[in-house]
């Protein structure tokens, strides 16, 4: 009887180990590939992040994790497939911040943007920036904000389309300094920078990586970062908000999942994710993008997609945006 006990008792101390082990992973998942689906052409930023990101993730799940391209209509369908798709993690949406303008202005969604999905990381934010060509007479916040109060209508800014992000952080300038700024939209990222630099447009509000190249080579200048603080990437310029109180735009890089994907899976993905994100050389990379990592729960991944959405859904409604 004692050696049954002792044996007993080692069978039990090895079935715990096992369990102990296993904690919190999802039998179930995952079984075969998952699919990062970015809903814009590769090559941008968030595509970059995906990418890096990707195989990492694959290695501590034990499939591989594959980047899905599905571009067209501004991110609307490739969205849609994810909200459509089967919620069982293996589908994934790997969106940015046009996620939460696009909600705010796009008519007749084939989703609900807070209601058919359920995010699981922010990954990454940047910071916008307020661009100026190098030899503009605008130096500061206050600058801006004389110059347009002078000249009611008639400084140009650009973006990358009607109810873009980079349209909308205008506008909420614009709200909160009560002024007023021509909006000249284009289609391509691109093209507001190169108009900026040949002196067609005055001021562009636009993601700090998309003109880190051309600040550090002197080419444009920034005069604010948009963030609630300064950005260690460019230390010596200060936050709009030292100017103008409250005022805040970043974009980002966020996983989310499908509404009814369960929850034992979205903690799964959530704590790899990160575990992904502590890695050095992958916080390294993202700062050289002008980002800074985030560590969020799925809760405040929901909570932070939410908030964006309810600014962008009111600075459409008191500037009047009509997105045709």
């Amino acid at each position: 009887m004692r050696i049954a006990f002792r044996t007993l008792s080692g069978l039990t101390l090895l079935l715990a180990a096992f369990a102990a082990q296993g904690a919190g992973k999802d039998p179930g998942f995952p079984m075969r590939p998952v699919r990062f689906v970015s809903p814009f052409a590769a090559g941008g930023n968030t595509d970059m992040v995906g990418r890096a990101i990707a195989p990492r993730l694959a290695e501590r799940i034990g499939q591989n994790v594959i980047v899905e391209n599905r571009p067209g209509a501004g991110g609307i369908i490739g969205t849609a497939s994810v909200a459509k798709g089967t919620p069982d993690g293996h589908s994934l949406l790997f969106a940015s911040g046009a996620f939460t303008s696009v909600a705010a202005t796009a008519k007749n969604l084939p989703y609900d943007p807070l209601q058919d999905f359920s995010w699981i990381n922010i990954v990454i934010t940047y910071p916008f920036a307020v661009i100026v060509k190098n030899d503009s007479p605008v130096h500061s916040t206050r600058d801006l904000i004389e110059l347009a109060k002078r000249n009611p209508g008639k400084l140009n800014y650009a973006s990358v389309g009607v109810g873009s992000v980079f349209h909308l952080a205008t506008e909420l300038f614009g709200a909160m300094s009560a002024t007023e700024m021509n909006h000249v939209p284009y289609k391509g990222s691109a093209e507001p920078l190169n108009e900026l630099i040949g002196g067609r447009i005055d001021v562009i509000f636009t993601t700090l990586t998309g003109a880190y190249g051309q600040i550090k080579s002197g080419r444009v200048r920034a005069i604010a970062v948009a963030s609630k603080e300064r950005s260690p990437q460019l230390p010596d310029v200060p936050a709009v908000a030292e100017t103008l109180p409250g005022y805040e735009v970043t974009s980002f890089a966020g996983i989310a999942a499908p509404r009814a994907t369960p929850a034992s899976v979205v903690a799964l993905l959530n704590r790899e994710v990160q575990e992904v994100l502590k890695q050095p050389d992958i916080n390294r990379r993202f700062g050289e993008l002008g980002g800074t990592v985030q560590f969020t729960t799925p809760e405040q991944a929901n909570r932070h997609v939410a908030g964006e959405v309810g600014k962008w859904k009111q600075i459409v409604t008191q500037r009047k945006i009509d997105v045709h």
